[in-house]
């Protein structure tokens, strides 16, 4: 090749390094995210439950253990919930608040969601002491029964603006639970913070609030008092639904949205679906309008606003890896836990991590 030649081949390699160059440097990072890890090294954590003065519980799921976490960051383990037995996906899983203390004592008691060896129930512990020395008290079932499986064990729960306790169940991988009246698989439940059936119930004596569930991961209110619930899908749709007591939200005669004709007449569609490589959906969280998503696979927490006609945008894509739940503390602080360390993620030093994100 002439000295000419080899010029013409350095120059037109240099222009396109200069141009390479160029168009990364001009792409931001399309999900910057001011954010700062509040406690770290946490074991396949799973629910994310903020208290009224600043720190915060969590469930391991697969130690069976509730740690206790300061607003200085400092870990305390309040204690292991008797009976957990982790398999698969159970183990000891959703976490809340009474939102009352108890008429009697005074004291608050705080709700957890746990796999057994023989069903998914829920218990009622009270918290005895004050934080960074709290313990939990006797256990009290409140809702037995619940069918488990190595998947699609749901989990989450909490108290809705009427003060009963909201259940979302999983079909524990036996896809009839789901369209079963009889079954508490496969559906969102309500009842009284006793365990009892209160009045206003869709179905008479039962505490099935809505039927036609995969696995429901996410549960919230928004200012106006609507219900959402996130959903696990199966191969192709993951869902986001508003809960109307009675309905029928479709599985496993339908995943994702439905025409609404031949067999699928008279289920209720999800108001916004996404590919399951895009969410996965755990908890969800709701500001306002604003709902907060956080996704498994789809490694991000999805902002989705709800007046009008729903829209949704991703945020903290890949950043921080499986994203569990979501919560918002008291005082409005955004917060996401982490979920690289249950056996399905690829974990960071420090890992797994309760994360405050600037809004």
């Amino acid at each position: 090749m002439s000295r000419d030649g080899r010029w013409r081949t350095t120059a037109a390699l240099l222009g396109l390094a200069l141009l390479l160059s160029a168009c990364q440097s001009s792409t931001p990072d399309p999900n910057p995210s001011p954010s700062q890890d509040l406690v770290t090294n946490l074991v396949a954590p799973w629910s994310l439950l903020p208290l009224a003065d600043d720190s915060l519980l969590l469930s391991q799921r697969d130690t069976g253990q509730i740690v206790e976490v300061s607003p200085s960051g400092i870990k305390h383990r309040v204690g292991e919930v008797p009976g957990v037995v982790h398999q698969g996906e159970g183990g000891l899983l959703g976490l809340a608040m009474s939102p009352q203390p108890d008429p009697t004592t005074g004291i608050l008691s705080i709700y957890a969601y746990l796999s057994t060896a023989e069903d998914n129930r829920v218990v009622r512990m009270p918290l005895l002491g004050e934080s960074g020395s709290r313990t939990p008290g006797p256990v009290t079932p409140i809702i037995t029964g619940i069918p488990k499986g190595s998947n699609h064990n749901g989990g989450r729960i909490a108290f809705g603006p009427d003060g009963m306790l909201y259940v979302g169940t999983g079909d524990a991988g036996n896809r009839g639970n789901a369209q079963d009246p009889a079954s508490l698989g496969g559906k969102i439940l309500r009842t009284t913070r006793d365990g009892d059936v209160p009045t206003g119930n869709p179905f008479p004596g039962s505490p099935v609030w809505t039927l036609g569930h995969r696995n429901v991961q996410g549960l919230a209110w928004d200012e106006t008092g609507r219900l959402w619930a996130s959903e696990f899908g199966q191969n192709t749709w993951d869902e986001l639904n508003q809960i109307t007591a009675g309905h029928n939200y479709g599985w496993p005669v339908v995943e994702g949205k439905s025409s609404a004709t031949g067999a699928a007449t008279g289920f209720t569609n999800p108001v916004l679906t996404w590919p399951t490589s895009e969410a996965s959906p755990s908890g969800i969280a709701i500001a306002g309008t604003t709902l907060y998503m956080a996704s498994l696979r789809g490694e991000r927490l999805w902002e989705v606003e709800l007046s009008g006609q729903p829209t949704a945008k991703a945020l903290l894509v890949g950043q921080f890896g499986r994203l569990r739940d979501v919560a918002l503390t008291p005082d409005g602080r955004l917060l996401v836990l982490t979920n690289n360390t249950d056996g399905r993620g690829s974990p960071e030093p420090d890992d797994d991590r309760v994360v405050e994100i600037t809004r």
